[in-house]
């Protein structure tokens, strides 16, 4: 892992001392920020680092073959089972599963995963036998697990079993300086890995580097820092190719971002009022803008009566704002 930030420095200094202990650990953290390496981290900095890490993807279990995957089966246990097949924790015994967007895992995947977090022991389908699993399990979420389980989305007791030990992983936007750092050891891997001259970034861009937000986080910076690399003229990366987006449509996108983030733990209902709320909330200041505050106007503007557009006004905490003639 590469930075300096105080947001990096922090998360380092967490991740060596979860690493140190062996009890169950949640990481949260958005999409790209690289979840999966202070998992890895974790492993390779503990004592099962000789061990096997296995990451599996919840996203990508199917419902019906959730147990399967998990504990794995026997030989005859269903039609197409013509050998014994080892499961997740089998292979991943002695040492640690990675369970990347735990969100995800069904209602039925989360019974299962909980059945084995209470004991440590599985039993293969097709066996009668139950068998233990020494492994070290590290869980990880794009979004707010404690959210979804009080919107009825995810199990609130797996979520304790899974949340002993908690680290966020910071954004990219929120470690400054680290940016720069990590284009640079992009820019070397790409050249290793592709034979390719070591390209280097003029100041310019080093410093649109820093003044992007970067809404798909480290992933989308590596993207960037490849594809300028690969098909980009010359030793040095003169200019950026997209000018940085202005202050304001980056904190909207920002804003944006946490609302999308706020409403996967919500109902159906209270996600659409929320949404409403919000549409309401910007329209009328919008609209009261426009007609200089005087309430008439903005009606008229609004296509709507004077009375209930004052009533919205109201409702929303403007109407101290809004001139009442």
């Amino acid at each position: 892992m590469v930075g300096q930030s105080a947001a990096f420095l922090k998360m380092t200094a967490l991740i060596a001392r979860v690493a140190a202990c062996d009890a169950p650990a949640l990481l949260e953290g958005e999409t790209g920020t690289g979840k999966e390496l202070v998992a890895r981290a974790i492993h390779y900095q503990g004592h099962r680092r000789d061990r096997p890490f296995v990451p599996v993807n919840c996203g990508a279990l199917p419902d019906l073959l959730v147990e399967n995957e998990l504990f794995g089966h026997r030989r005859g246990a269903f039609t197409d089972a013509r050998g014994d097949q080892p499961g997740l924790l089998a292979r991943a015994d002695g040492g640690t599963l990675f369970l990347d967007e735990v969100e995800a895992l069904s209602a039925k995947g989360q019974v299962t995963l909980l059945r084995f977090l209470q004991d440590r022991h599985y039993r293969p389908l097709g066996d009668t036998r139950e068998q233990a699993s020494d492994v070290r399990i590290v869980a990880a979420s794009n979004t707010s697990l404690i959210q979804r389980a009080e919107a009825g989305q995810f199990r609130l007791d797996l979520l304790y079993r899974l949340k002993v030990l908690f680290l966020e992983v910071p954004p990219l936007r929120a470690r400054p300086g680290d940016a720069v750092l990590l284009a640079d050891h992009f820019a070397r891997v790409c050249s290793e890995r592709y034979g390719q001259p070591l390209k280097t970034f003029d100041p310019a861009t080093r410093a649109w580097l820093e003044a992007y937000a970067w809404p798909g986080n480290i992933r989308e910076l590596e993207h960037w820092v490849y594809r300028e690399c690969l098909l980009g003229d010359g030793p040095v990366i003169e200019r950026p190719p997209l000018a940085p987006p202005p202050t304001e449509r980056r904190r909207g996108m920002e804003r944006r971002r946490r609302e999308l983030g706020e409403l996967d733990a919500l109902d159906y209902a209270t996600a659409k009022a929320k949404v409403l709320e919000g549409f309401e909330q910007r329209f009328l200041t919008s609209v009261l803008a426009r007609a200089r505050g005087n309430v008439t106007a903005a009606a008229r503007l609004a296509g709507t009566e004077r009375r209930y557009l004052g009533k919205l006004l109201k409702k929303r905490g403007l109407d101290k704002t809004a001139d009442p003639a």
